[in-house]
């Protein structure tokens, strides 16, 4: 090659004598005066070189990049650096080319750009991604997606591409649309999943199907949720049940998480199937961390008879946080937590060593029932039971924050394991905020029943044929079997407002495709990002994608979204409703 002969980690102790040429950044310069250590970065790693010409040092400054040829010689031991595999030799350099100059000063120092604002770090990403950590995590994160491509062949999964852009859908979030330049007063939208497409290529004859597919959701940004794009390992089956679909799921997942995992041990299969109604109950989460041991204890029933006022008419929850004698500030704490969340308060009790209880809720329980509640919770000296009290739509979900806390606080959280699990059994629908129905997740989803359900039953207790997998508290991913009948799709839209009319017009293709011989199929989308995230102990998403928006949606690198000239605005029909004012 023109510029190098070899990368920046590739010499060894054979190359001694030989003349080389390397080419990278400048990553250090010690300069001790007539004579200067430079640090040569590139991707592959970094190579000591040592510069003894004036001229040749006046042109060096940090972050340029160069180009230096020089006889490759052993370092005095006292400058053995064991920490890099290159530590044992240098370059003295006898030319020297700067390729491209770093002109400017450096918003922040490369090896540091993680310690910096945010905000600044997405400014000059080109610079944030050349610092090593950064860096690897990108070049990882090729490695994962290309597992997983080759993992999904050996399985038999042809890839195939479907479109970006296509007609808006009811997926559950907000549509990034884009005007038509041919069609006037129309639009396209971005996917916001390939779900129509796979459905289609199944009734098109396709066995099976996969992609890495881009989605385009317009979302408010979490830490395990970048905005506008992220990616999807998506896959559907023909012919195939939910357990179908969970097989393929356990060996990919398992054996991308033991391959990339770092030695720590994963959950083997089959993972374990949660229904939703329990994991609400159980975890206060339908995305439950089962690495944290507490289980929560619907005593709604116990304290039916219990003249407690805050618990009367009220479910109750309970939680054992398990042996250890809790400091006074420990309790102050987690009242303190407690009220955050929304709640009035946090009763507990402490098993003493005589058996007794402490806590303000002991004296409200005869013995009768302080032995039975001993005896049912299998209450040991110095556990505490925990209570949470509410509504019913609100207690599950704050004693699941509970749950986290007391884990997390009390240090229960093994965070050196995958636990994956599947949550089924989702209901087909849910009341919104007008009274009415809505689908609680995939409105293509088959409804447990199918068509007689549908027609015979409260449409509040039909569940559907809906899973998600969850790893370590995040949701990997959703699925479904789908539904693949026109008639079960005309009932399930009806119930949730649509005219036959209505889904035949917005879903026309999918609606024509059933009535032409449509096979039973299902699939699910385990997320890319949220692997990545979970593989390198990542607490934010976009620590993992090479050039993320930040968490209002801004692109801080290119500036997008930006405004456009009249000119594009009449090409595409768009009209502004009032002038955009100046930044």
């Amino acid at each position: 090659m023109a510029y190098r002969t070899h990368n920046c980690n590739a010499l060894t102790l054979q190359n001694l004598g030989e003349t080389v040429s390397l080419a990278g950044w400048v990553d250090t310069i010690r300069d001790h005066g007539g004579v200067a250590f430079v640090d040569l970065r590139d991707q592959y790693g970094v190579t000591q070189t040592v510069v003894h010409d004036e001229e040749m040092l006046s042109r060096l400054h940090k972050e340029s990049v160069v180009s230096v040829t020089g006889k490759v010689v052993k370092r005095d031991p006292e400058t053995v650096n064991p920490k890099i595999p290159t530590g044992e030799l240098e370059v003295h350099a006898e030319s020297l080319t700067v390729l491209g100059v770093c002109e400017n000063t450096l918003p922040f120092e490369i090896g540091e750009s993680t310690e910096t604002r945010e905000d600044v770090r997405l400014q000059y990403r080109f610079l944030d991604l050349r610092n090593k950590k950064v860096h690897d995590n990108i070049l990882f994160r090729s490695e994962v997606v290309r597992f997983l491509r080759e993992k999904m062949e050996s399985l038999g999964f042809p890839e195939i591409n479907t479109p970006i852009l296509t007609c808006s859908s009811p997926e559950g979030a907000r549509d990034y649309i884009i005007p038509s330049r041919k069609h006037e007063g129309k639009f396209y939208a971005l996917p916001q999943a390939p779900q129509q497409f796979k459905q289609l290529l199944m009734v098109s004859g396709f066995d099976k199907y996969f992609q890495i597919a881009p989605c385009f959701r317009d979302e408010d940004a979490r830490a395990d949720r970048s905005p506008g794009e992220f990616y999807q390992l998506d896959f559907e089956m023909a012919f195939a049940t939910q357990e179908d679909v969970f097989a393929v799921a356990e060996e990919v997942l398992y054996d991308t998480f033991t391959k990339f995992g770092n030695g720590r041990p994963v959950s083997p299969a089959p993972f374990r199937r949660i229904p939703f109604e329990e994991a609400m109950l159980q975890y206060g989460t339908d995305k439950p961390d089962l690495r944290n041991p507490l289980v929560i204890t619907d005593l709604t029933d116990f304290f039916a008879d219990v003249d407690f006022k805050p618990f009367k008419g009220r479910p109750v929850r309970g939680i054992v946080a398990p042996a250890g004698k809790q400091s006074k500030s420990f309790f102050e704490k987690m009242l303190k937590f407690a009220e955050s969340i929304g709640m009035k308060g946090l009763g507990y009790l402490t098993v003493l060593e005589d058996g007794s209880y402490k806590g303000p809720i002991a004296k409200f329980l005869s013995d009768e029932k302080q032995a039975k509640l001993k005896a049912d919770l299998a209450l040991k000296t110095d556990d505490t039971l925990f209570f949470i009290s509410d509504a019913p739509k609100a207690v599950d979900l704050l004693a699941g924050q509970i749950r986290t806390a007391l884990g997390e606080r009390l240090g229960l959280i093994d965070k050196d394991r995958f636990e994956l699990c599947f949550i089924t059994d989702f209901p087909m629908y849910e009341k919104n905020e007008e009274g009415k129905l809505d689908f609680t997740h995939n409105p293509f989803s088959m409804p447990q029943g199918e068509l007689e359900a549908l027609e015979t039953k409260d449409p509040l207790t039909i569940k559907a044929y809906q899973y998600d997998v969850v790893c370590n508290g995040v949701e990997l991913s959703s699925g479904a079997v789908r539904n693949h009948r026109p008639d079960v799709m005309i009932k399930a839209f009806e119930l949730a407002g649509y005219t036959a009319e209505e889904v035949e017009k917005r879903f026309g293709a999918l609606f024509k495709a059933f009535h032409y011989g449509a096979p039973p199929h299902a699939g699910m989308a385990p997320g890319v990002d949220r692997m990545l995230m979970l593989l390198k102990d990542e607490e934010n998403i976009r620590e993992v994608i090479a050039f993320p928006m930040n968490s209002n949606a801004q692109d801080l690198l290119l500036g997008a979204p930006n405004t456009v000239s009249e000119q594009q605005l009449r090409e595409v029909h768009i009209k502004l409703r009032r002038p955009v004012p100046e930044k």
